[in-house]
């Protein structure tokens, strides 16, 4: 629970609030903007504007219940279920995805998608296991497969086998003791399904796997959208495994055919055609 005592001296007056416990994971700033901004001095999340109206108010509370940190608290008590209820939330300009929200501190927040798609739902990433996240994902059908992209963002991946009896897959060079016992491990680029395609893109791990589902590539801690959203990066700071792999796996995209990216750490990034995605890469690749 975020604590008053330990707000961030950023903050504006008001209800809500961030505490120094942030890490500075950024969900909270892509549900809400606005209200919440980045501070460079301390490299965490603040509230920069006090919510202005309901849908304000209601985005913050989305945030709140996200923040894996429990870092996002309200001075006052504010009623948070409907929040807690709204996720699974649907992402602008994409159909049959939804961002999971709940994130975990122990993939250091990173994002995680629900694909709902009749041959069976796909959960790529794992939130936390949050009984009222689980309830509404079952709901809405449940989870046949849980694709992890990498080591790091596995998080409670094993609540959610045990729930929905989902078949998990990784890479076998990023298993280790918590997830050897995956139900599938790939070595390569495989082919789930006619609409699941696992994209070997070693580099940021060893193991790393983008998921290619229709147009939408989810791609872990591969690629993001840059800080104005207009272009993709890549971050060397945090490629644990591989560089020159890191760069090798970036240009296979682009023989890849696909417009929107959702990441599991960075923002989303959407281009116009596969065409103009496919430039984006090329550019990428060479700026690498």
């Amino acid at each position: 629970m975020a604590r008053a005592d330990q707000a961030i001296e950023d903050n504006v007056e008001g209800d809500f609030f961030v505490d120094s416990s942030c890490i500075d994971c950024d969900l909270c700033r892509q549900l809400a903007r606005g209200v919440f901004a980045r501070t460079d001095r301390q490299a965490q999340s603040f509230v920069a504007r006090q919510p202005a109206n309901d849908v304000d108010r209601h985005r913050a509370l989305l945030a709140l219940v996200t923040c894996p940190t429990s870092s996002i608290g309200t001075r006052r008590k504010l009623e948070t279920k409907a929040a807690a209820r709204a996720f699974p939330i649907p992402i602008d300009g994409i159909s049959g995805v939804l961002f999971c929200g709940y994130a975990s501190a122990d993939s250091y927040g990173a994002s995680s998608y629900l694909i709902r798609r009749p041959e069976g739902n796909v959960l790529v990433d794992s939130p936390r296991a949050a009984s009222t996240l689980i309830d509404r994902v079952a709901e809405l059908g449940g989870v046949e497969i849980m694709v992890l992209t990498h080591r790091d963002d596995v998080a409670d991946h094993r609540a959610w086998h045990e729930r929905f009896g989902c078949t998990r897959v990784i890479h076998r060079a990023d298993v280790d003791a918590g997830t050897r016992d995956c139900e599938r491990i790939v070595d390569g680029d495989v082919e789930l399904a006619p609409d699941l395609r696992v994209i070997a893109v070693p580099g940021h791990t060893r193991g790393s796997i983008a998921l290619l589902h229709d147009e939408i590539l989810f791609t872990g801690d591969h690629v993001w959208a840059n800080d104005g959203e207009d272009g993709l990066e890549v971050g060397r700071d945090v490629c644990w495994y591989s560089w020159p792999e890191q760069r090798r796996s970036v240009a296979k995209l682009s023989s890849v055919p696909f417009r929107h990216v959702l990441p599991g750490h960075g923002r989303a990034f959407h281009a116009a055609s596969t065409a103009a995605m496919h430039a984006e890469i090329v550019r990428l690749a060479g700026a690498m």
